[in-house]
């Protein structure tokens, strides 16, 4: 069917704000309070010159901020840069195929995408940068989210729906050319994996040895089956009844895990990191093989009410307990770079180091993998790209409090490695005084005591930091200090929940990037649903993502650990190709005006990256250049001497391989996304001076026969349409024709 003259994109790009009537009074009042609350909270944050203050204040920054860019920026994007248009069908509508391709709630959707993207990087990023004070880290989190982050994966999803769900880089090879497009699938790919590696190393060191964590994580699956079940055969679309249901089972199962804890079946919850490896890798496959209704979907959807539950109850926690941010605004480290928590100058590393929660190519997968062949219309970009992102900055948020409410003291001697402070809590105590942060060595033992951990001296990773924090804020609304331990305990097998969303959400996304790769050579791969080639795609990335894992866990020196140091650059280089690619489709699209919205946070992201690689391959800081690491270590072995983390000369050898391995890899992501970018601006130039060269591999538009709302809540004009097509609230396919 053509589309029809004057509807679709034409009529959003008058907008829907042509149809509907003034804003009232109220809501002018209501956006006006917001913003003030807003304004207020960071006045307070900026202003505050050494006391300390409440972290309420930042909670109030950050929110205000929040509500003020997702309802006007991310609707002025949505409707007058991207002209969604709620006529045309999704490929999730026309390619339905009950696996990979699903018409999905746009709040289950909603779900599976916010737990999707958000893993490690916003719970430990933040902690990690608390390094440099609450304020540099808090405004990138905020500023970055709403201007990079959230604006990146709404605008990548909306271009991978309009071509089929493509994955990223085939998107880039299909858009920007041959040259680019080989280096950006290349890049994205290698990327990919070892990011996946890091996310499920963390998980791995945090169910290690932990009944409660790995029987109420292990137990989300059966239910996520059940739900999954429930919807698609029981009672289609009651998405209120499943969500009860499931919720209550995943309480359930989270109580019933520290009953296992002290029962005599916690030894056969005890797993080793080998085995849990092993499950790891078995997991990611059989995810990324069923169809998406029967596991990942209601097992995102289900694990989103128990992260978003315990950061909404954090933030309640912070509003009445009213902890004060302890922290310094700006720390020495900050201009000095030669912070004990990570070396490196506040630029451009606080904004390397925290990536999930401001700007994360991560996201851009996920937004061109399993979301865009689920979204029922486009008008729920919006909700789905930007609105889940907010939700993952607001985590990052809430990451930052904790790690600033504790005692800086304790802060550091946490986060610093044995290297720094030494094994004893005299020594810690000593190196962290150095620091210009006091507390004793009494201090530091009762910390440890108070959660029932042997020690809190190194343990590194920003995730005990995160625990300690919450259990802080926790225990002063419920039960006291008595309750600290439970709370401290509770928050490391949330976070391991947190993670392990994204390694199954993110096999399935490899997989379909691996089949879009390999279609270019064998058509069949094209196809997601081939069966061949969804096996040997699947065990092809758990393969990988698996081996580093697995050398990881047995080599502390090895596998994983080997490119960990390379995490935080990498993911931020993706998220350079997909705001090229996405800058390109705008200004192939005839949006040239508009590509302003992710040139900008391209061009900055480009300037973060590049001189991080820059600073990363060539600084003579050893703390800094791997090329000035692998010199000294090769120094050592020339002169027989054993020089620490490294307690041999088989482990000096290993330093030396891997920061070597580390430097190579860091000149070529560099180089490559240099390439995509070089081809990205040719393309544009040559669309801008000969526009009707331009060639989009967009497919053509169709009608749409399903009608769902564009946000998590209808509005009375979809209530009414809905009920017109004999619809409930989830949407569907029209039962009568539409008045």
């Amino acid at each position: 069917m053509a589309k029809p003259e004057a509807t679709g994109t034409e009529r959003d790009a008058a907008g829907p704000d042509a149809t509907q009537r003034p804003p009232s009074p109220r809501s002018i009042a209501v956006w006006v309070l917001v913003g003030l609350v807003g304004a207020l909270g960071w006045g307070v944050l900026a202003l505050s010159r050494g006391e300390e203050i409440s972290a309420a204040w930042l909670l109030a920054a950050a929110l205000g901020s929040y509500a003020i860019g997702y309802r006007f920026y991310a609707r002025f994007i949505a409707h007058r840069v991207l002209k969604v248009d709620k006529t045309r069908a999704t490929p999730a509508e026309r390619l339905d195929n009950g696996v990979d391709f699903h018409p999905t709630d746009r709040r289950v959707l909603f779900g599976h995408h916010f737990a999707a993207v958000a893993g490690a990087g916003p719970l430990v990023g933040p902690v990690l940068a608390a390094q440099m004070g609450y304020l540099p880290g808090t405004i990138w989190i905020v500023a970055g989210v709403i201007f990079a982050g959230a604006v990146q994966d709404m605008v990548t999803l909306f271009f991978s729906t309009r071509r089929d769900g493509r994955s990223l880089g085939q998107m880039a090879r299909d858009e920007i050319g041959p040259v680019g497009g080989a280096a950006a699938l290349v890049a994205v790919f290698a990327i990919m994996i070892i990011l996946l590696a890091v996310l499920a190393l963390v998980i791995v060191n945090a169910l290690a040895h932990s009944p409660w964590g790995v029987f109420s994580i292990g137990m989300t699956i059966p239910i996520a089956l059940f739900m999954g079940f429930y919807l698609r055969v029981l009672r289609p679309g009651r998405v209120t009844e499943v969500s009860v249901i499931g919720v209550a089972l995943l309480l359930l199962a989270i109580v019933a895990g520290g009953w296992v804890a002290e029962s005599s079946l916690a030894g056969t919850f005890t797993l080793e990191k080998e085995t849990l490896v092993v499950w790891m890798v078995a997991y990611g496959f059989v995810a990324s093989v069923l169809p998406v209704w029967m596991l990942l979907a209601p097992r995102d959807y289900l694990s989103t009410f128990m992260k978003v539950g315990t950061i909404a109850l954090l933030a309640v926690g912070v509003v009445i307990a009213m902890p004060t941010l302890k922290m310094p605004a700006v720390t020495e480290f900050a201009t000095r770079g030669d912070g004990p928590v990570f070396a490196g100058s506040m630029f451009p590393f606080v904004f390397i180091t925290i990536a999930c929660g401001a700007l994360s190519g991560f996201h851009s997968l996920v937004s061109s993998g399993t979301t865009p062949k689920m979204i029922q219309k486009e008008t729920q970009v919006r909700v789905i790209g930007y609105g889940a992102m907010l939700t993952e900055s607001f985590v990052a948020i809430m990451a930052m409090i904790a790690a600033c409410i504790i005692e800086p003291g304790l802060f550091f001697a946490v986060n610093s490695p044995p290297g720094v402070i030494g094994t004893t809590v005299e020594t810690a105590s000593q190196a962290v005084t150095g620091f210009g942060f006091a507390i004793s060595p009494d201090a530091l033992a009762q910390a440890a005591k108070d959660v029932e951990e042997a020690s809190l001296l190194s343990r590194t990773g920003g995730a005990p930091t995160f625990a300690l924090g919450m259990s802080e804020i926790f225990s002063a609304v419920i039960g006291g200090a008595g309750m600290k331990a439970f709370w401290y305990h509770f928050a490391i097998m949330f976070e391991a929940l947190f993670i392990l969303t994204t390694v199954d959400a993110g096999t399935r996304v490899g997989r379909f990037m691996l089949q879009d790769t390999l279609g270019n050579v064998h058509k069949s791969f094209k196809d997601v649903s081939w069966k061949p080639g969804v096996w040997l795609a699947s065990a092809v990335v758990v393969g990988g993502w698996g081996y580093f894992l697995w050398v990881g866990v047995k080599d502390p020196l090895g596998g994983i650990n080997q490119l960990f140091p390379l995490f935080g650059i990498a993911n931020q280089l993706l998220a350079a190709v997909a705001l090229a690619v996405c800058t390109t489709l705008l200004v192939k699209s005839g949006r040239l005006k508009w590509a302003w919205v992710t040139g900008v946070p391209l061009a900055w992201d480009v300037a973060v990256t590049l001189t991080a690689s820059y600073q990363k391959i060539f600084s003579s800081d050893v703390k800094v250049g791997f090329f000035a690491q692998r010199d000294k270590y090769q120094a050592g072995i020339d002169a027989d001497q054993v020089l620490p983390p490294a307690k041999s000369m088989d482990e000096m050898h290993t330093v030396v391989t891997n920061a070597t391995v580390d430097g190579v890899l860091s000149v070529l992501f560099a180089v490559l996304i240099v390439i995509v970018l070089l081809d990205a601006a040719r393309t544009c130039f040559k669309a801008i001076s000969a526009p009707e060269s331009v060639k989009l591999s967009e497919v053509p538009w169709s009608e749409s026969k399903i009608v769902a709302p564009a946000g998590l809540i209808a509005t009375a004009e979809e209530r009414a349409e809905l009920a017109a097509a004999g619809l409930d609230s989830g949407g569907g396919r029209a039962k009568e024709p539409v008045a």
